[in-house]
């Protein structure tokens, strides 16, 4: 039984079991018959029992008397199982009540056996033994779950932040093409989860707007512009407008960012979230509500979700942003305009949502404002769209 060949280790590691009887022979009698082998805690009544084992939680397993003054071993059992803390510690009633429904009645409690007096010394030996051998195993399958289960969530906080890290960088890397400093990728990103939040009720979004989308939409907003990489320094650098043309060039860093992502799909072999979302922002955040954006001339709500949301999040940091052909816009004439792209433009319920929340989108250009207030040599082409060219 629970031999070590090292008396020390095996006095340290000997099981501990708690016996509750309100009898004194009777606690006697148990304490002779187990303190060869394990170790011996004793309560004469129910509420004492609790008080032991809620100052021994490495207790192994109980010996629970029924009938008792006060609280009887019925509830005892009861409150342990109760307990997170406590309810995985085997229970074995060692009583004189030898009806089969009081037997019923401890096991439906969650007792792991049930023994009546008068004992036989081996058989209560065996008995506690078996179960203690169960608890060991039990724990250890415990133990490995709740191993793996961490290990499980410490890999994918790693694997979500080597995520999180890529997608920044990418989209930094655009970004610093597009001459322009970092915090336009940042206020999108806000503003999109500004936008999602406030519509995730809305009866139009809210089979589509969840707590994971949300978090999915934030992280994929970054890349909207990635396909920017494969346009020409001629024209991507070119100070000043566009001319037409040149115009038609830079729409293709819709087509761009979308084919690139649809090769990494295919690299992975399925379809996932993420990279679906990112799609639907990078080719379809220039579409236009009433069906004049581009590249597809979508309309409506055959425009992904995800691009809409993104539509008005892009336009409104590019009207509030300076460019080396114009001023930056205040808030409330970039609002106005966002106001009255509704319905032609933008989803008339995302414009609806925007203006309920346009201060919030306000403090979100503040905090991330461009640390010079102005970005040297950006174009912006997002600009020339709001303006109807």
């Amino acid at each position: 039984m629970w031999e070590d060949n090292n008396p020390v280790i095996a006095e340290k590691t000997r099981p501990q079991i708690l016996v509750v009887d309100d009898t004194p022979d009777n606690l006697k009698i148990m304490s002779g018959l187990l303190k060869d082998d394990y170790h011996v805690r004793v309560a004469n009544s129910g509420e004492r029992a609790l008080a032991v084992v809620a100052a021994h939680s490495s207790l192994d397993l109980i010996l629970l008397d029924i009938v008792m003054p006060g609280m009887d071993g019925y509830e005892v059992c009861r409150r342990l199982k109760a307990n997170p803390a406590t309810r995985d510690i085997p229970v074995i009633f060692l009583t004189a009540r030898n009806e089969v429904a009081d037997e019923e009645r401890g096991l439906a409690l969650g007792a792991v056996d049930y023994i009546t007096k008068p004992i036989s010394p081996p058989i209560v030996l065996a008995r506690v033994s078996a179960h203690l051998r169960l608890k060991a195993i039990a724990d250890l399958l415990r133990d490995k779950a709740d191993f793996l289960e961490a290990e499980v969530a410490r890999r994918t906080r790693e694997v979500m932040a080597i995520q999180d890290v890529t997608v920044m960088t990418l989209a930094s890397l655009a970004e610093t093409r597009d001459t322009e400093t970092g915090n336009h990728i940042r206020r999108t990103q806000f503003y999109v989860r500004a936008l999602a939040i406030r519509l995730r009720h809305h009866p139009r979004f809210a089979g589509y707007i969840t707590d994971s989308r949300i978090d999915t939409l934030f992280k994929s907003a970054p890349l909207h512009d990635i396909g920017k990489v494969g346009i020409p320094d001629r024209i991507l650098l070119k100070p000043g407008r566009y001319v037409a043309e040149e115009f038609e060039i830079m729409k293709r860093h819709t087509t761009l960012g979308r084919d690139a992502i649809e090769a990494a799909e295919d690299a992975l072999g399925a379809p996932v979230e993420f990279l679906t979302c990112i799609k639907e922002i990078v080719y379809s955040h220039h579409e236009k509500w009433d069906g004049s954006g581009y590249p597809e001339g979508l309309s409506g709500d055959a425009i992904p979700i995800s691009a809409r949301l993104m539509a008005v999040a892009d336009v409104y940091d590019a009207l509030i942003s300076r460019r080396v052909y114009k001023d930056p816009m205040p808030h409330e004439q970039a609002a106005a305009i966002i106001a009255d792209g509704s319905g032609s433009h933008f989803d008339p319920d995302i414009v609806k949502a925007f203006l309920e929340i346009e201060d919030e989108f306000r403090a979100i250009a503040e905090r991330f404002a461009d640390q010079d207030g102005f970005l040297d040599g950006k174009r912006d082409y997002l600009a020339m769209a709001a303006e109807g060219r």
